[in-house]
């Protein structure tokens, strides 16, 4: 603007120099009078009125919080700490076991902070060691295949790049993983191995969690050891102080401003009515919800096709991406905890961290209600964790209670026994556990305090962003069962989706959600030949990735084989999108469409002996052609089992020893080529 401006006064100038004549004295006059005005008003413009803004500066500065210190070493200098504890965490488990250790600290002497390797400068690891005693430890979880999480992707990259001396740093590393995948605890096992590559000093063994058994057994055990090792290494000696010590006071507010309180938001007060782009995890979209169908004709089950209208978000998304929802809990189970506990739910609080120096302020959005805390961000529907059966113990009024509530949360043999089959086993949550231990009476905020954050829930997208550009499809199983304790258990998120009905009382029904980024996607190149495999819900990104080659082949695209391998487990029951499947099928989208019915037959037929039938054709378009493999489903089994008949596919035909089929495998996923979307 400046610039703009002074070319138009220059200009004029050079207008009014023209249009002077040398006779007259006035013409001279005007030009001084010009040249004044002109001034003044550039003076005005330029100088006068830059001092205007500062009453909104001030107001602006009121009300952002004070500038992040993203130094640990100079936090934990300010605030006397000598064990920091980073997590990389995609589900909140990392970050809760990274809060528990710095918790312990202080049992030992010691103190700690939890922190997310985002928030700060790990370049600035080396300079741990100007803390005496001191050491970094890491709890971090592997995310797909084998990747870090979101939050420590810097973390990551940066210790791929970095060459620096971490002599003198001492540190530890738990992993978070999973053994159904193939790079179990790939990121823990990077994590350990580079801070000892670059000098640094373990002061314990790698811990190796796997969800697929019991990830918060192996924590325990591996925690268990650990202290021990850390006092032996340091010299020092357990204080004997219990840890079960309150990290946030309540604040009950008696005369507030509603507008001031959360009612769901998960970042921003007030976003849900005033709605602003960008789009994510902190600031989710409200989409409508214009279509919600039952998909299976028959059966006890209940899948279900869901469409979100994008409409003005701006949100872009691409066949192969996930999409990420906030569910709320069951509103009568919420109830149910209020009258167990005897508390007005509606009551307005705040949960304070007590340490004021703490990044977290509160473990939640405040202020909020009790009831919008246990419906929008606590996850009261899993098991809770031993931690918090072992801070509940001091509130059992009976001592047998009591006993077996710490016992629990031990490390023995035979705590790790009860806890399995009296917890995890039974599938008790947190309601169940209030119900069959009437001695129980915790203060309803401190088990607000101990409960883990809901976490959104991700579904491979079942649309493609380029035929479906204002839409998003979700095909989801709604999850309930009976538990052996009698009771029903209902999965939150896809109860949630199902009584998502598409209007409710005259008003469009909701869902908050984001996009987040997938690397399941289709070759660069449409005539590449494409294998999909995918059973039950699996098929999702499939339909996104049919719906992207029919547009394809609309814009006149050279489209290769497409090829779908899919299981269910009755034609007349749940033959998923079989009209869709059938119309691709016809328009020569789907160029083969091979169906495993499993239980149409006496001995069950799965996707895996599909691909055996076809295996030669198969080798032929993988080995020759360069087809892309994709697979979508379950990685307990399914998974495992299209690998295993794949290496048999590569044995005989390709004539390759095991090692070998292994290997060629292997590099064509490092290249892209053979691409899973699974979950446990």
């Amino acid at each position: 603007m400046e610039d703009s401006e002074s070319q138009m006064f220059s200009g004029q100038g050079q207008d009014q120099d023209q249009d002077q004549t040398p006779e007259s004295l006035l013409s001279s006059l005007d030009v001084f009078l010009f040249s004044l005005i002109a001034g003044s008003l550039i003076y005005w413009f330029f100088f006068r009125r830059r001092p205007e803004p500062v009453p909104e500066m001030r107001t602006f500065t009121a009300v952002t919080p004070q500038i992040r210190e993203t130094s640990f070493i100079e936090k934990m200098k300010k605030t006397n700490r000598n064990i920091v504890v980073f997590y990389g965490s995609q589900t909140g488990t990392a970050e809760e076991f990274a809060n528990r250790l710095a918790k312990d600290a202080h049992r030992y002497g010691m103190k700690g902070m939890a922190a997310d390797p985002e928030e700060y400068d790990l370049s600035e690891l080396s300079r741990l060691k100007e803390i005496p005693n001191s050491m970094a430890v890491f709890c971090m979880a592997t995310y797909g295949e084998g990747d870090p999480t979101d939050n420590a992707q810097e973390f990551y990259d940066w210790m791929q790049g970095t060459d620096d001396d971490l002599e003198g740093v001492n540190f530890a590393v738990f992993g978070l993983g999973n053994k159904t995948y193939e790079h179990f605890n790939a990121t823990g096992k990077y994590t350990d191995k580079r801070l000892a590559e670059l000098g640094g000093t373990r002061v314990f063994d790698l811990g190796l969690g796997d969800d697929d058994s019991n990830l918060e057994e192996d924590f325990i055990s591996w925690k268990e050891q650990f202290w021990p090792a850390v006092c032996e290494f340091f010299g020092v000696e357990p204080t004997g102080e219990d840890s079960s010590i309150r990290q946030f006071e309540l604040v009950v507010h008696n005369d507030i401003n509603m507008n001031q309180v959360y009612s769901g938001e998960m970042g921003r007060l007030n976003s849900f009515q005033t709605q602003k782009p960008p789009f994510d995890s902190k600031n989710p979209f409200l989409a409508p919800v214009t279509v919600n169908r039952k998909l299976n004709k028959a059966g006890a089950r209940h899948l279900m096709h869901v469409q979100l209208d994008l409409t003005d978000s701006k949100i872009r998304y691409d066949a192969g991406d996930h999409v990420a929802v906030y569910p709320t809990n069951d509103p009568s189970v919420v109830s149910r905890l209020g009258e167990r506990l005897g508390v007005d739910l509606d009551t307005v609080i705040s949960l304070k961290n007590m340490d004021e120096e703490s990044n977290k302020k509160h473990p939640f959005p405040c202020p909020t209600s009790y009831r919008t805390a246990l419906t929008h961000y606590l996850d009261i529907n899993n098991m809770p964790r031993t931690n918090v059966l072992y801070e509940l113990a001091q509130y059992a009024s009976d001592p047998q209670d009591q006993e077996n509530m710490r016992k629990m949360a031990s490390a023995s043999s035979e705590g790790k026994a009860l806890y399995q089959s009296w917890v995890v086993d039974s599938e008790r949550n947190i309601l169940a556990i209030l119900e069959d231990l009437p001695s129980l009476n915790p203060p309803i905020d401190h088990l607000c305090e101990l409960l883990p954050r809901l976490q959104a829930r991700y579904y491979s997208i079942a649309s493609s962003g380029k035929a479906h550009p204002n839409s998003i499809h979700i095909c989801a199983l709604v999850i309930e069962y009976t538990t052996k304790t009698g009771r029903v258990f209902k999965g939150v998120a896809t109860n949630w989706l199902k009584n998502k009905d598409v209007t409710d009382n005259g008003h469009k029904s909701t869902v908050p959600m984001y996009v987040r980024r997938s690397q399941f996607r289709l070759p660069f190149k449409a005539s590449n030949p494409v294998i999909m495999i995918g059973p039950g819900t699996g098929i999702a990104p499939f339909m996104g990735f049919l719906q992207e080659r029919e547009w394809q082949k609309d814009q006149g695209k050279e489209v290769g084989e497409t090829i779908l391998y899919f299981g269910c487990r009755h034609r007349n029951e749940d033959f998923l999108y079989q009209q869709e499947l059938e119309g691709f099928e016809r328009k020569g989208v789907l160029t083969q469409l091979h169906v495993a019915f499993s239980r149409d037959q006496e001995h069950k037929i799965y996707v895996q002996h599909l691909l055996k039938q076809n295996q030669e054709q198969l080798w032929k378009l993988i080995h020759s052609s360069n087809a892309h493999i994709y697979v979508c489903g379950d990685a307990r089994h399914m998974a495992r089992d299209v690998h295993t008949a794949f290496y048999g596919m590569a044995e005989e035909m390709g004539g390759l020893t095991h090692t070998q089929a292994v290997d060629f495998f292997k590099k064509l996923m490092t290249k892209g080529r053979y691409s899973q979307d699974v979950w446990s």
